[in-house]
């Protein structure tokens, strides 16, 4: 009598729960790419919120108001400091731009005609030329439609980022007004074992944001009123204006000293080959000085950042999401940075670290 043959073990079956979850996290990652936009507007409106309520926060302890009456205070104290800025200096920074924006052709005309008189300029001219014509065929007037579309699309652009803009504010508001409420909701999603870390968390990452978006104003004021008063100092007719945008774009690191250095330097060259070289050195030393001397100064009280990071941030944010992601690039290190350390390296690894 044979024994029965033993019977083959059973195949694990996959659990419906782990396939889920998984499925979940993907649709997830989807849908937040597909939102990332809106996402990016979030966090933006979140950023102005946090300075309107730490507006808010100062009239509380200083004058007794309350936060609402607070963030309403501070909105308006904003919009009256900006428009009086506006009807005080509004006439002769307009009359700049113009003159900015009309002297850009001659400054152009200066560059291609030294260009055009080295081999180097000659070389690269001859490169362009010949790309030009691989992509339009030969013809010159293909390329009609798609300066017609650069048109339009600038156009759209625009319009588009102003209501955009206006969007950003109006929820900026909002969040202002009854983050305790936004706050608590978003709370609520998460589990009550974590509710209480999660809160430490948030609060942190409010801190840190609001130190950041103080040091970074100061920052900028500061560059703003160097760059003008260097630049005025030199004798360049429009260093008002000039001196804004470098404060304006000081707000990309490492990338925004050459947006606001470049038309600078090009307008100089209107005035001189030799004020180009002055503006250029004086753009090299300001941001020397403000990269070594005043932002640790400033870092120390507000967001020490690592350089390294801050820079392949700039690149990652700024490929993912375009323009938009390269502003938002160091607020955005800054929230990746604390949400590391406490909820991987000392949550999961179990390493306090202590700061």
């Amino acid at each position: 009598m044979t024994e029965p043959l033993p019977k083959p073990p059973a195949r694990p079956r996959l659990q419906p729960g782990p396939i889920a979850t998984a499925l979940a996290g993907i649709l997830l990652l989807v849908a937040l790419w597909q939102w990332s936009n809106v996402l990016l507007m979030g966090f933006g409106a979140i950023l102005i919120a946090i300075a309107l309520r730490a507006g808010a926060a100062f009239l509380h302890r200083h004058a007794g108001l309350g936060f609402k009456p607070g963030v309403v205070a501070v909105a308006l104290a904003v919009v009256l400091v900006l428009a009086g800025m506006v009807a005080l200096a509004g006439p002769a920074i307009s009359d700049q731009f113009r003159q900015l924006i009309g002297s850009l052709p001659d400054a152009w005309d200066q560059v291609t005609t030294w260009l055009s008189e080295s081999s180097v300029g000659q070389f690269l001219e001859q490169r362009m030329e010949d790309a030009a014509r691989t992509e339009n065929g030969g013809a010159a007037t293909d390329s009609l439609p798609s300066v017609f579309g650069y048109v339009t699309g600038t156009l759209s652009t625009v319009f588009g980022g102003v209501a955009n803009l206006i969007l950003l504010l109006t929820v900026a508001v909002f969040l202002a007004l009854d983050a305790p409420m936004y706050r608590g909701g978003a709370l609520r999603l998460v589990p009550l074992s974590y509710r209480a870390r999660t809160g430490r968390i948030a609060d942190e990452l409010a801190q840190a944001l609001a130190r950041w978006m103080g040091g970074q104003a100061l920052d900028m004021l500061l560059v703003a009123v160097a760059t003008g008063l260097g630049l005025w100092l030199l004798g360049v007719p429009l260093a008002l204006v000039l001196g804004l945008i470098a404060g304006l774009t000081n707000i990309i690191p490492v990338v925004g000293p050459f947006l606001s250095g470049i038309p600078a330097v090009l307008f100089a060259l209107t005035q001189g080959f030799d004020m180009a070289i002055y503006v250029a050195l004086l753009f090299v030393v300001i941001q020397q000085v403000e990269g070594n001397l005043l932002m640790p100064m400033i870092q120390r009280y507000a967001a020490d950042l690592p350089p390294a990071l801050t820079v392949l941030a700039i690149v990652a944010f700024g490929g993912l999401f375009g323009f938009a992601g390269i502003v938002l690039a160091t607020p955005l290190l800054l929230v990746a940075i604390i949400l590391v350390k406490r909820i991987y390296v000392e949550d999961v690894l179990g390493d306090r670290l202590g700061d």
